[in-house]
C-alpha cells in the first residue's frame, strides 16, 4: 500500500475529488495547509498599506491506495490540478506497512 500526499490549490478542490472519485478512490483526508516554495508568496495591499504574505493557502489530499492503483491517482491529480503556472502543488508517496479498520479489525488492504 502506498500514502500519497498531494499539496493543491484551494480552488482545484472540487475537479481534483470528483476525478478521483470517477476512477473509484473511495475515501480521502483533507487538510487546509500554508507555505510556500518557489511561488514565495506575494505582495498585497490592505486600507492603503502594503504587506507581504509568505505562506499561501494550500491543500493537502491523504490517500491510501493498493500499490497497482498509485500511478492512476498521481496522474488524475496531475491532470486535474495543474494550472501551468508556479504553485500548483507537489504529490509525495509513502510506503504504508498498514492499515486497520477499526470498526471490524479488517486490516491491510481490506480496510481501504
Amino acid at each position: 500500500m502506498k500514502k500519497i500526499e498531494a499539496i493543491i490549490r484551494p480552488f482545484k478542490i472540487d475537479d481534483v475529488r470528483e476525478a478521483l472519485s470517477e476512477i473509484g478512490v473511495r475515501g480521502l483526508t483533507l487538510t487546509e495547509v500554508k507555505g510556500y516554495g518557489r511561488q514565495k508568496g506575494h505582495t498585497e495591499v490592505y486600507r492603503g498599506s502594503e504587506y507581504q504574505i509568505d505562506f499561501l493557502p494550500k491543500l493537502k489530499l491523504e490517500i491510501v491506495v493498493a500499490d497497482h492503483f498509485v500511478e492512476n491517482v498521481i496522474d488524475t491529480i496531475v491532470k486535474t490540478a495543474r494550472t501551468g503556472q508556479v504553485g500548483d502543488g507537489k504529490i509525495f508517496v509513502y510506503d504504508v506497512n498498514d492499515a486497520v479498520r477499526i470498526r471490524t479489525e479488517e486490516s491491510g488492504e481490506d480496510a481501504l
